[in-house]
């Protein structure tokens, strides 16, 4: 009860000495490991992941210990929250990718938006940096992306069918379509990291302002921390959305006979 009740008192009184001080428990490893600084971000990210592979064989051992897997749990239980989100991820699928293509891409989605919700809303807590926060992390994510729209697309319709819708429906029109087709391709990863990041950034700074602002100086007000969690929510949401499209976009097939026909 002892540990419970000082683990309570640094979330609610600790944050303005940590933005302080400057102090991060990311940076407190590193040091002790005597590493780059750089690895900060990382090092929160892999916790991340191996948060969600501990979520994940949870959830696994409690489904393999269950008769009748369609009957959900009585009440608020931890399989319940996790299916109502893989639901939620899965309507979200069906709405942008159609009911026939969204089971092929939901295992990416829901991975691809938890993993940024997570690494946005960890900056809430005392002592952690959000890895989106950094330019390196958010870019990563978006070649990520870039990379697994592009493989669907070229696995979907041919990499040589792929490539020629690029070119625009008239052949005529194609040396002057294609550089600019290809170019737009190109910069989607860099938007979406560049999107991220900045709102991230953004967000991190109102916080860290407004909580040295507090009267004392003790605790963070309510309003801002709610505020960073809708911002956390809607840039995973819009991210992910934006991906999602750029799946639909690659994987549609094109038909430029019957376009040029028009």
């Amino acid at each position: 009860m002892k540990r419970c009740a000082f683990f309570l008192f640094v979330i609610l009184f600790a944050p303005p000495v940590f933005a302080g001080s400057g102090f991060t428990w990311m940076g407190a490893l590193i040091e002790s490991l005597h590493l780059p600084k750089a690895f900060g971000p990382i090092l929160t990210f892999a916790l991340i992941g191996f948060f969600l592979a501990l979520i994940g064989l949870i959830y696994r051992a409690k489904i393999s210990r269950i008769e009748n897997t369609v009957i959900p749990d009585k009440g608020v239980s931890f399989r319940n929250i996790v299916e109502a989100y893989g639901q939620f991820i899965y309507d979200q699928c069906k709405s942008v990718l159609g009911e026939g293509q969204a089971y092929k891409y939901f295992p990416f989605i829901a991975t691809l938006f938890i993993f940024i919700f997570l690494s946005n809303i960890i900056g809430l807590i005392p002592g952690f940096l959000p890895p989106t926060e950094y330019l390196t992390t958010t870019f990563a994510l978006g070649v990520l992306a870039f990379i697994y729209y592009n493989y669907k697309g070229c696995r979907e319709v041919g990499t040589f069918n792929y490539l020629k819708h690029f070119a625009g429906p008239m052949l005529i029109l194609a040396p002057l379509i294609f550089p600019i087709e290809i170019l737009s391709n190109v910069i989607r990863p860099v938007s979406l990291a560049l999107r991220l990041r900045g709102n991230m950034y953004g967000d991190h700074t109102v916080l860290s302002v407004f909580t040295d602002l507090a009267p004392g100086g003790l605790v963070i007000p309510v309003i801002f921390m709610f505020m960073g969690l809708l911002v956390s929510f809607i840039q995973a949401y819009v991210f992910t959305s934006l991906t999602m499209v750029y799946i639909s976009l690659a994987t549609a097939h094109h038909d430029h006979g019957e376009e040029g026909h028009h």
